[in-house]
């Protein structure tokens, strides 16, 4: 058999980060408001204040979540299982932040619905929007 020359691309340097930073949560244990402002602090603007407000509307639309991060990213859970968590833009080189939910999130609808959300701004519609899809998603619409 003849040897391939062509090389895996592997994981991103950005993959392998998120993967040494969820290895250092499991260590550490890094759970709680004071972990999520951290890892906001972080983040450049404006994902910055975009998180800061994300995170204020979570706490206020489901204020039984508890908050840790994962992957290297706020998240917030409901006992051990992640509903929903937001993503800078810069973590992945993408061209805008994301708010994402995970299967445990209570959003099915029909055979087909959105878990992640593109995030570039937020207006009062969008945090509106978001309100209602963390309402939603711990089972309280």
């Amino acid at each position: 058999m003849k040897k391939s020359n062509a090389k895996s691309a592997g994981l991103t340097r950005e993959e392998i980060e998120a993967m040494k930073e969820t290895l250092e949560e499991r260590r550490s244990g890094t759970e709680g408001e004071g972990a999520i402002l951290a890892k906001i602090a972080k983040m450049p603007e404006p994902d910055r204040t975009m998180a800061k407000r994300i995170h204020s509307i979570i706490k206020a639309s489901a204020p039984q979540l508890t908050m840790r991060t994962w992957y290297g990213m706020p998240a917030y859970t409901k006992g051990d299982k992640v509903i929903c968590f937001f993503q800078d833009a810069s973590k992945f080189k993408a061209r805008y932040a994301t708010l994402g939910f995970s299967d445990k999130a209570n959003l099915d609808e029909g055979n087909m619905w959105p878990i992640s959300y593109a995030v570039k701004k937020l207006t009062a519609s969008e945090e509106a929007k978001i309100a209602a899809l963390v309402k939603k998603a711990v089972g309280k619409a």
